[in-house]
């Protein structure tokens, strides 16, 4: 059997996650992401063609960009992986200025909450219906911290902290969850009041 070669491109990333069931499917989101990442930097790319794009902005085919490649269908039933996390909150530090409509934001918390809770071995909604922007967060995200494992809750706040765009929801669902804690959690997250603020 000989080793299929890694996509190279975005349109191969793009029909890997969108027409094959294979387990690297969450992998070739994550480089994809990595490329709207690049577009976002620099204002060029594949994901900038066909429209003024400039660097360190983030726009509605960004936030498109990045829908689309967060709920193809060989990854709809799968949680959101920690590359793809790492890879939006890179997005979501890349960004300087927005002009989507908060259609980012909105996913960017969702996807973090999905991998928060399916990393701690919640039960989370199919991506299709947890990202989406006609679904409330509040309809399936956790609202304590029972269930939620410390390290998810660390990792978030590590890449919270210190950066200088904040998402309000994923604060406060944070905060939620750190809040509901009992003390054990508290002490694990000394500097927890640093997440962003």
């Amino acid at each position: 059997m000989t080793a299929q070669p890694a996509p190279s491109t975005l349109a191969e990333l793009i029909s890997n996650i969108e027409t094959f069931q294979d387990n690297a499917a969450r992998s070739h989101a994550a480089s994809a992401l990595a490329i709207v990442r690049d577009g976002v930097i620099t204002g060029e790319g594949p994901t900038t063609k066909g429209r003024m794009h400039f660097s360190r902005a983030l726009d509605a085919g960004d936030a498109a960009w990045c829908a689309r490649i967060l709920t193809a269908p060989a990854i709809s039933n799968q949680p959101v992986s920690r590359a793809e996390a790492e890879a939006l909150f890179q997005i979501n530090e890349a960004a300087s200025e927005r002009t989507d409509d908060g259609l980012f934001d909105d996913l960017f918390a969702k996807a973090i909450v999905h991998h928060a809770a399916s990393a701690s071995g919640l039960p989370v909604p199919p991506r299709s219906v947890a990202l989406s922007p006609d679904t409330s967060i509040d309809s399936w995200a956790p609202t304590k911290s029972v269930g939620v494992d410390v390290e998810v809750l660390e990792w978030i706040a590590s890449q919270m902290r210190g950066k200088r765009r904040s998402n309000r929801i994923l604060m406060g669902l944070v905060a939620t969850l750190i809040g509901a804690a009992t003390i054990p959690l508290a002490q694990s997250l000394p500097s927890i009041i640093d997440l962003g603020m």
